[in-house]
């Protein structure tokens, strides 16, 4: 399925979308099992609050709910600059680039990891909004209106790359076509929201800007 629109920007969500995170969690936790369980209580915490209150309070809470040690908290922001890049970004991103299409990212973080973890992309991005920025988080409506916002763009020439299945409903809320990179090959739970594209990796998105 093709955008119904010419697409003049591409929003990406940054911390699953284009970087490994994953890695990061488990090897802060010591385990990757212990990892996964962590990353997901704090999904849980994030989804639920909303509002934003401070990402390294809510990655402690996870921790604790998870029974992971407290130290992974202080590991995984003390490590936070090895996140690095899936293998193909820098190529996928840097062809849009060169196409002239425009570059977001949308990330539930403080604005100072999100800074930080964009900068390890490699590649300029035009805005870099952040849940902090935002008072909210995704998938709040505010985060993805502020990157339209900045980058003037219409929400149906928009493309929005999900990293997680809560990215989807969020996006196409406010008007945005999504493509999911799931990377992990989760299942899609079909709702009112659909991704145009689902693939296990950003090679496919070139299929939705031809």
């Amino acid at each position: 399925m093709k955008p119904n629109a010419p697409i003049e920007a591409v929003v990406f969500d940054l911390l699953t979308a284009l970087l490994d995170s994953w890695t990061l969690w488990n090897h802060a936790a010591e385990s990757d099992v212990d990892g996964l369980r962590w990353r997901r209580a704090y999904l849980e915490l994030t989804y639920g609050c909303g509002a934003y209150r401070p990402y390294e309070d809510l990655v402690r809470e996870a921790a604790a709910e998870a029974g992971v040690a407290a130290s992974a908290a202080d590991a995984l922001t003390a490590q936070w600059n090895t996140l690095r890049p899936w293998p193909e970004v820098p190529r996928v991103l840097g062809d849009l680039v060169d196409r002239g299409i425009r570059l977001g990212v949308v990330t539930n973080c403080s604005t100072r990891l999100g800074r930080q973890a964009a900068d390890l992309v490699g590649v300029p991005f035009s805005v870099v909004v952040t849940s902090e920025d935002t008072g909210y988080y995704k998938p709040r409506p505010e985060p993805y209106r502020a990157a339209l916002d900045r980058l003037g763009s219409d929400p149906a020439r928009t493309l929005f790359v999900a990293g997680s299945p809560a990215d989807i409903p969020g996006a196409a809320g406010v008007g945005m076509p999504v493509f999911w990179h799931n990377r992990a090959g989760l299942p899609f739970v079909a709702d009112a929201a659909r991704p145009l594209l689902i693939a296990d990796t950003l090679d496919s998105l070139g299929e939705l800007l031809e």
